[in-house]
C-alpha cells in the first residue's frame, strides 16, 4: 500500500555507542512512504520473577511506569512496558488418589509455577478441583502491571498441568523430545487454559487479548529427567489438535474475543516450519504468530515474517533473552529482529534473574536483588521512545530503526554505532518537510559496557 510523504515537526535520536574513536561516517536514509506495522509495544514474561517478587510497587514502577524510582540506590529510568505475559503454571503438590507431581531432580523451584486446576474430577471452576488462591504474587504483579497502563495481556502455557502429562512431569517427557500431554487430555488442556482466562476476566477484572497454549514446543529440551523448569515437546499435529480445541473452548465462554497466538517456537526457522506444517484449520485458529528470539544472530526472520504475511497474521517477538549483561547482544539482535522479523511488539523474557539474563541481576530462589545491568539502559533506549501507535519505518540500514508518530509529527530513530566514534547521518530528504532547518535535535545517549550506566540528553 502506498503512502504519502509526511512532515516532521520532532525529531528525536537515540545513540548506542561501543567504543570512542574517530573514524569515517555512516549516512542512512529514512524512508517515509514505508510502513512496517503499527508498534503495539514493549513488554515482558512475568513468571519466575514475578512469583518470587510479584508483590513490589517500586519494580512494577520500574518496568510498566516512565517514572524514575530509586532501586538500591540507583535512579532507574522507568521502561514503560505496555505488555505482561502471565504464565499459567503446570505444579502442584496435592495428591490424586495417591498420585502426585513428579518432579526433576534438578528443577530450580523459583520455576515451578502453581496452577490453578489440581485434580482431574471436576471441569467446574467452582469445584474443589480449582485453586484460585494459587500463584498470589505473580497475579499480584499482572494487577500493578494493568493498573499502571499495561493494556496488552496475553496468558500463556509452559507446560499442561502435571497430572495430564504422560510421567506426571511438568518439565517434560522422559526423553525430551516426544510429546508428553497425554492424548485423552489434548481437550483438557484447552479446558484448563480457556477456564483460567474466563476466570481473570469475571472475577478479577483481567482481560487477555491473546492466548497462547505453548512454549518451544518444537524443542528437544523439555527432558523430565534433567529439566530445570517447566516445559512440555508437542508435535506438530498435536499443537494442531489442541488449537482446535483451545478455539471451541474459548468461543464456548463467551470469549470469542480472545484471540489465539502460536506457538512461541524458540527459533525462527522452527517457528517457519511450524506455520508451514500445522494445516489450514489449525492456521485459521491463529490470529498471531509468536516467535522467541533464541537463535540471536542466525536463522531466517525474513521466511517467519513472509509466512505471516502469507497467512494474514500478525507477528511478535515474544520472547528474549541471553546472559550479555552490556546489552551489546540485545541490540544487535533487537535491531535485526526490527529490520528483517518486523514484529509490532517486542517482549523480554525475565527482567530480574541472574547470569547476564536479567535487566536487574537478581536470584529469584534467594529472593534478592542486585543492581540493574547495563542492558536495562541499552533496552530502554528503545522502549521509551518507540512507542505504541508509531508506525515503524524503513530505516535503510541494519544498525537504526525509525519510528513516526502521525499525530504529532515526531521522528524516532535509535540507532548503534557498532565501530570508532563516527557520525550517524540521517538522510530525511524523502519527508515532505524535514523540519526547521537548523533546529535542535533531541538526542539521547547511552554507551554498550560494563561499566558506563547512563540515559543523558544531549540536545
Amino acid at each position: 500500500m502506498a503512502h504519502s510523504l509526511h512532515a516532521v515537526g520532532h525529531i528525536l535520536v537515540t545513540a548506542l555507542a561501543i567504543i570512542p574513536f574517530a573514524f569515517a561516517d555512516l549516512t542512512t536514509t529514512i524512508d517515509p512512504s514505508s510502513n512496517w506495522g503499527t508498534w503495539e509495544g514493549w513488554g515482558t514474561s512475568l513468571a519466575w520473577w514475578a512469583a518470587a517478587f510479584g508483590t513490589r510497587d517500586d519494580l512494577a514502577n520500574i518496568f510498566f511506569t516512565t517514572q524514575t524510582t530509586n532501586l538500591n540506590g540507583v535512579s532507574l529510568p522507568g521502561l514503560g512496558f505496555n505488555i505482561a505475559r502471565y504464565n499459567a503454571g503446570a505444579s502442584s503438590w496435592n495428591s490424586i488418589n495417591g498420585t502426585s507431581m513428579v518432579v526433576s531432580p534438578k528443577m530450580i523451584p523459583s520455576r515451578q509455577i502453581e496452577g490453578f486446576w489440581i485434580d482431574w474430577a471436576s471441569t467446574s471452576p467452582s469445584s474443589a478441583s480449582w485453586n484460585w488462591s494459587a500463584d498470589s504474587a505473580q497475579r499480584a504483579m499482572l494487577s500493578k502491571a494493568r493498573s499502571r497502563g499495561a493494556n496488552i495481556l496475553e496468558l500463556f502455557s509452559n507446560s499442561p498441568m502435571w497430572w495430564m502429562c504422560k510421567n506426571h512431569n511438568p518439565s517434560g517427557s522422559d526423553d525430551g523430545r516426544s510429546d508428553n500431554l497425554q492424548s485423552w487430555n489434548y481437550q483438557s488442556h484447552a479446558v484448563y487454559t480457556a477456564t483460567v482466562a474466563k476466570y481473570f476476566a469475571d472475577h478479577w477484572s483481567t482481560t487477555f487479548m491473546s492466548v497462547d497454549p505453548f512454549n518451544e514446543p518444537s524443542a528437544a529440551w523439555w527432558n523430565g529427567k534433567t529439566g530445570t523448569q517447566e516445559g512440555c515437546h508437542f508435535d506438530v499435529s498435536t499443537q494442531a489438535t489442541v488449537l482446535n480445541y483451545l478455539r471451541t473452548e474459548l468461543d464456548s465462554r463467551g470469549l470469542s474475543s480472545t484471540v489465539i497466538s502460536a506457538s512461541d517456537e524458540s527459533y525462527y526457522d522452527e517457528a517457519a516450519k511450524t506455520l508451514q506444517n500445522l494445516g489450514p484449520t489449525a492456521l485459521g485458529k491463529i490470529a498471531r504468530v509468536n516467535v522467541h528470539g533464541y537463535q540471536y544472530g542466525s536463522g531466517r526472520r525474513d521466511s517467519v515474517r513472509s509466512l505471516a504475511t502469507q497467512y494474514g497474521k500478525k507477528l511478535w517477538q515474544s520472547e528474549y533473552g541471553e546472559g550479555d549483561a552490556t546489552g551489546r547482544d540485545l541490540a544487535s539482535n533487537l535491531l535485526l529482529d526490527m529490520r528483517w522479523l518486523r514484529p509490532t511488539a517486542w517482549v523480554y523474557w525475565q527482567v530480574l534473574d541472574g547470569g547476564g539474563w536479567g535487566l536487574v541481576d537478581a536470584d529469584n530462589d534467594k529472593k534478592t536483588i542486585g543492581q540493574p545491568t547495563q542492558k536495562y539502559f541499552v533496552l530502554a533506549q528503545f522502549a521509551r521512545h518507540v512507542k505504541p501507535g508509531m508506525r515503524i519505518l524503513d530505516s535503510g540500514s541494519d544498525y537504526a530503526t525509525a519510528a513516526y508518530d502521525a499525530a504529532t509529527k515526531k521522528l524516532v530513530i535509535v540507532a548503534v554505532n557498532w565501530g570508532s566514534a563516527q557520525y550517524l547521518n540521517f538522510d530525511l530528504s524523502k519527508f515532505k518537510t524535514a523540519g526547521v532547518n537548523g533546529a535542535v535535535v533531541k538526542r539521547w545517549a547511552t554507551q554498550i559496557g560494563p561499566s558506563t550506566r547512563e540515559e543523558v540528553c544531549r540536545c
